[in-house]
């Protein structure tokens, strides 16, 4: 992890650094760090261990499988009906993650993605790389955020870029929060909490708390832009992985870098047909043996009976 003042630099000095020269200095830097991390990313062993008292998901299915989508500009926001379409035909469901003011979120595609059966959450306000600068910046935050969260009819979150300070999101009204990941040396904050499972984060009072929910599959950019993979043989090794666990297969992807074949790809994107690959990898390999729900209900599922 970069010292925060390092960190605390890049956030100040990132919206006057050219989009192509940041993506150039991320892809050097994290094929830099690929080959001293090999031996906890993709896979981090440790994460593989069953919490205590764990049995098997519901329907005796053998993983749970969850589906995200952080929606990071206005382009992103544009694509989403047309993802979670794509998404339906395939008979998928996943949750789509806004922020709230960095760009105007249309109630209508709000009320579309309910309406389908998708889920929306928050993700937080500006996504600018100053939620946790300090515990004043964070409260002022969060009073808006529980604001949209209680607007939207939404309980669930997913930090920008993350990063994340899981005693500060007690201050948010959540049912579940999703900014961390079993292992992922390439993020700001590559802290992984070491567990393909959801596990209970209770507050000092020991009574109240959140159900965090972390990514275990690599993230779309860092696979695709930063490592410029060509195929999804990363994601299919992760995955296989996490199903011979019997864990919880969350992956987040971003509409905002997703290319849907109707123009020519930009530096960011890259072709939908990763993404569909992946999904249909699943169908055809693990045909009737995952349990495949929204967010909100793993984390339902998790509080009634693993909170403890």
């Amino acid at each position: 992890m970069l010292p925060s003042f390092l960190t605390a630099f890049y956030y100040n000095i990132k919206p006057i650094v050219p989009r192509s020269l940041q993506i150039l200095l991320r892809r050097l830097m994290a094929k830099y760090k690929l080959n001293s991390c090999r031996d906890v990313w993709p896979i981090d062993e440790k994460a593989g261990n069953p919490p205590i008292g764990w049995n098997v998901w519901p329907e005796g299915k053998k993983f749970a499988l969850i589906l995200t989508h952080d929606v990071e500009t206005a382009g992103g926001h544009d694509k989403s009906r047309e993802l979670a379409d794509l998404e339906q035909s395939m008979n998928f469901c996943s949750s789509f993650n806004f922020v709230p003011e960095r760009y105007s979120v249309s109630p209508d595609l709000r009320k579309y993605l309910n309406t389908k059966g998708f889920e929306v959450g928050i993700h937080g306000l500006y996504h600018d790389g100053k939620l946790y600068r300090s515990r004043e910046i964070f409260l002022e935050r969060a009073f808006k955020i529980n604001k949209y969260l209680e607007a939207w009819g939404s309980v669930g979150f997913r930090s920008p870029f993350m990063q994340h300070n899981l005693d500060w999101i007690h201050d948010l009204n959540i049912e579940y929060d999703a900014s961390t990941f079993d292992t992922d040396p390439f993020e700001p904050q590559p802290d992984g909490v070491e567990t393909i499972f959801p596990f209970w984060v209770a507050d000092k009072s020991k009574e109240k708390g959140y159900i965090e929910l972390p990514c275990t599959l690599p993230q779309d950019f860092t696979l695709f832009k930063l490592l410029e993979e060509q195929d999804i043989s990363i994601w299919k090794k992760k995955l296989d992985w996490v199903v011979d666990r019997g864990g919880m297969v969350l992956v987040n992807t971003h509409p905002d870098y997703m290319n849907f074949g109707t123009s020519k790809p930009n530096m960011e994107e890259y072709p939908i047909k990763y993404y569909t690959d992946l999904l249909e990898y699943i169908k055809k390999k693990y045909e009737r043996q995952f349990w495949h729900v929204l967010p909100r209900d793993i984390a339902r599922f998790w509080f009634n009976n693993f909170k403890n």
